[in-house]
């Protein structure tokens, strides 16, 4: 079996939380993206949310909301991806940048559109009194 070493970023606004979706994908999925060699969980946030959203996460202060295992979308059975998520503000305007077509809030009734992992957060999100 083999896993997705992931880092997302949970921006959370009026019980909605940010979420991404990619060129030519149906899927969406929280902002971040794969850890690459030698990376802290906070410079893969940086660096992710930086080239997908085109603004700075406060690394100093962000908070880890919790680490989440699912089956990996699009991917064969028995290969997972590990969601290490993050709360944090940031600085400058958001706007999708790099591989990212749109951004969008989601609410807890929109989990079915999101990725097997994504849906177990949301869960999460919701559980917390966070996501509506």
């Amino acid at each position: 079996m083999r896993e997705i070493d992931k880092v997302a970023w949970i921006l959370v606004e009026d019980g909605r939380v940010l979420s991404t979706r990619s060129a030519g994908k149906d899927v969406w999925y929280l902002p971040g993206g794969k850890r690459e060699p030698g990376e802290t969980d906070l410079e893969t946030l940086r660096r992710e949310i930086g080239e997908e959203l085109s603004v700075e996460v406060d690394v100093p202060g962000a908070v880890h909301l919790g680490t989440f295992t699912a089956q990996a979308h699009g991917h064969p059975n028995g290969i997972t991806v590990r969601m290490t998520c993050y709360r944090a503000g940031y600085q400058g305007q958001l706007r999708p940048a790099s591989e990212i077509a749109e951004m969008a809030w989601l609410g807890h009734a929109d989990r079915h559109r999101t990725s097997p992992v994504d849906q177990l957060i949301f869960d999460h999100l919701l559980a917390e009194g966070l996501l509506r």
